[in-house]
Parts: structure tokens; C-alpha cells; sequence
């Protein structure tokens, strides 16, 4: 195994953190992987923080971005995500809160819709039982999932 010496790491981790997002976490389980000490592993993290390589809240704005808006997760899967993080939720929870509540509907609403079409059941009881579940999976609240599946029930009432 290639020695890496803390000069070597703490270049190759700026490099690392400035072509995406990334937490204080993420870089210390990739230092430690590459058998950096743990004192090491500290004095690079902190340089890394004061020169703005990693800045947590930065990083929860773009990990929930994305999430939120490219793999259509809810709130709480959101949360639990940034949790395994280790990112602490008074950091976060701000950043959950300022999303666009008609917006996370919609896109609740349509994630719905799709999944209505593809989804087999013999009545529909058993309909939204299934997209409860499928929706509670993808983390969303049942206050939520109840507002969108009520509301497309009474669409198709109306047709």
C-alpha cells in the first residue's frame, strides 16, 4: 500500500470537494480509507472548512435540492439521508422547511399520477392503500399523502 502523506491528502481531498457538494463525513471516511491518522484527518478538515471546501450548510442546500427536486424524495427520507450524514438537524431542518409547499405537493401529486397508472389493484381501497405506501417509502408525510390521493380521487370523480 502507497503511503499518502497529509500534504498529498489534503490536495487530493480540495480537488475531490471542489467538483461537487460534500460534508465533513464523506471526507473524513475517504481520508480514512486511505489510512490518514486520525490527528492528520482533523488539521485537513478544519483547513478545508476555513478555506470553504466543505461548508455543511451549504452542502445540505444542494443535497436537498437535488433530492427534493431529481430523485422526487420526500422530507423525512431527506432528513434521515442528511442523519446518516451525521449532519446535526438544527443545520438542516431550516433548509427543509424552505421548500416550496405547493411545489413539493405537485411534485408529490405527480409522482402519484405516474405511479396510479402502473399500479394493479382490485378496488380503490386497495388502490391507495398501495400508493400510501409506495409514497411513504419515497418519504413524504401521510398528512401529505392524504391531501394528493383525496385530491385526485375527486378528479376522477368529476371525469
Amino acid at each position: 500500500m502507497i503511503e499518502i502523506t497529509e500534504t498529498d491528502a489534503l490536495s487530493r481531498v480540495a480537488a475531490y470537494c471542489s467538483t461537487a457538494e460534500h460534508c465533513r463525513a464523506e471526507v473524513t471516511e475517504k481520508l480514512q480509507r486511505w489510512g490518514i491518522p486520525y490527528d492528520a484527518i482533523d488539521r485537513i478538515i478544519n483547513r478545508l472548512e476555513q478555506e470553504k471546501y466543505i461548508d455543511e450548510e451549504r452542502f445540505c442546500r444542494a443535497f436537498i435540492h437535488d433530492k427534493y427536486r431529481f430523485a422526487k424524495w420526500g422530507k423525512i427520507k431527506i432528513g434521515q439521508a442528511l442523519q446518516l450524514k451525521k449532519i446535526p438537524q438544527s443545520v438542516f431542518y431550516r433548509y427543509l422547511n424552505e421548500i416550496d409547499e405547493d411545489e413539493y405537493l405537485a411534485v408529490l401529486d405527480n409522482l402519484l399520477a405516474v405511479k396510479r397508472k402502473s399500479v394493479h389493484a382490485e378496488n380503490e381501497y386497495e388502490l391507495n392503500n398501495k400508493l400510501v405506501r409506495f409514497a411513504l417509502s419515497r418519504g413524504f408525510e401521510m398528512k401529505d399523502i392524504r391531501h394528493c390521493i383525496t385530491l385526485s380521487d375527486e378528479n376522477d370523480e368529476l371525469e
